[in-house]
């Protein structure tokens, strides 16, 4: 969070993510996360002016998709959501909503937004920060107030082993690491497959496909094969179709 004004500067030279010019027939697509995707964990901005390392494959899979539009916000000054209403929005362990973002969110969604979202309750990234510096992604996702309202409880499993395993849903075979679990709640509308590590809601007019688990995510560089960009392009066309 820390750095997003100006990783969007650094963006906009290097192609890492920044906003890009819109046509008629590329929507927006957003990006809240307290991830290093569009850029690499950092102290300074003389670190990441320096840093020669290759962009997250991740970046790539969401350009291919819109006018990428990474965010520090989900609501601005007056309250309103930061994205088109035909934009996707895709939330990778992001930060802890404010009152007003829930609200902006949940409204947005309503109108027809769509929402791609990882929410791990136990995040394995090994991070070079320590606990409690705001520089570290969020190691725990606080989601519950939006999640209930969407009808959904995440659960964080316990005795789950650390190691990565692939779990199919569909035509995506999604890399999990210490995964929770989805469980509706009394009233909802969404709908769990997996044994709960993913759940699907229609939301007023919008539609929401969650994942209980980010590890998908967390690697800058490992998808030699693609396999990770292939599960994600997946799960984007879940969240379409």
């Amino acid at each position: 969070m820390w750095l997003v004004a100006g990783a969007l500067a650094l963006a906009s030279c290097n192609g890492g993510g920044a906003r890009q010019p819109t046509t008629l027939s590329k929507s927006e697509i957003g990006l809240a996360s307290s991830l290093p995707i569009v850029l690499p964990e950092a102290a300074d901005i003389a670190e990441l002016l320096t840093d020669d390392s290759a962009e997250h494959w991740a970046l790539a899979v969401l350009r291919g998709r819109g006018a990428l539009m990474p965010l520090d916000s989900l609501a601005d000054d007056e309250g309103g959501f930061p994205l088109q209403q035909d934009a996707v929005l895709v939330m990778a362990q992001p930060w802890p909503l404010s009152p007003q973002e829930n609200v902006a969110l949940d409204n947005w969604v309503r109108e027809g937004g769509q929402v791609l979202l990882f929410a791990d309750p136990m995040l394995t990234f090994d991070s070079r920060f320590a606990i409690g510096d705001r520089r570290r992604p969020q190691d725990i996702v606080m989601l519950s107030p939006l999640l209930s309202r969407w009808g959904l409880r995440l659960v964080r499993d316990e005795d789950v082993s650390p190691d990565v395993r692939v779990v199919t849903i569909g035509a995506a075979q999604v890399s999990v690491a210490i995964p929770g679990h989805f469980e509706v709640i009394e009233g909802s509308t969404c709908r769990i497959e997996g044994s709960g590590l993913f759940a699907e809601c229609h939301i007023g007019r919008g539609r929401v496909v969650a994942v209980a688990d980010a590890a998908l995510l967390e690697s800058r560089t490992d998808d030699p094969e693609g396999t990770r960009a292939t599960a994600l392009r997946a799960l984007l066309d879940w969240l379409s179709g």
